[in-house]
């Protein structure tokens, strides 16, 4: 089993130690779970944001590393989550990323000079 297949499959026995069975049997269920981990990751994107200096015209801030990792963990659990609601398996997610990341370099080696939401419409 490789890592994300076995981080896959610890964020599901979580979930369902905690009552969530993903995914979702309906698109209403699917959409509330959808809010709810957009919700958290949110929630754990601000709390990376606290872990560096962002207010500039305070000097009590310092950066902390240790929790910006923890954060960064927190997010990658909702993430997975989100991805398990969709009904996303380890292969899928990284099949997607191989296909996401080859537009995103197509994009940087045409400029990126316009909009284009079709060269994503195959993924």
């Amino acid at each position: 089993m490789d890592k994300l297949e076995e981080i896959f499959r610890m964020q599901d026995a979580l979930n369902k130690r905690i009552g969530v069975n993903l995914p979702p049997p309906s698109d209403e269920e699917k959409a509330k779970w959808i809010l709810n981990y957009t919700r958290a990751m949110q929630q754990e994107t601000a709390e990376l944001i606290d872990s560096v200096p962002w207010k500039w015209w305070a000097k009590y801030q310092k950066f902390d590393e240790q929790n910006a990792k923890v954060e960064v963990v927190d997010l990658f659990h909702f993430l997975v989550s989100l991805a398990q609601t969709l009904g996303m398996t380890p292969d899928d997610v990284y099949q997607a990323y191989l296909k996401k990341n080859a537009v995103n370099h197509q994009r940087q080696d045409s400029g990126y000079v316009k909009k284009d939401e079709a060269d994503s419409k195959h993924i």
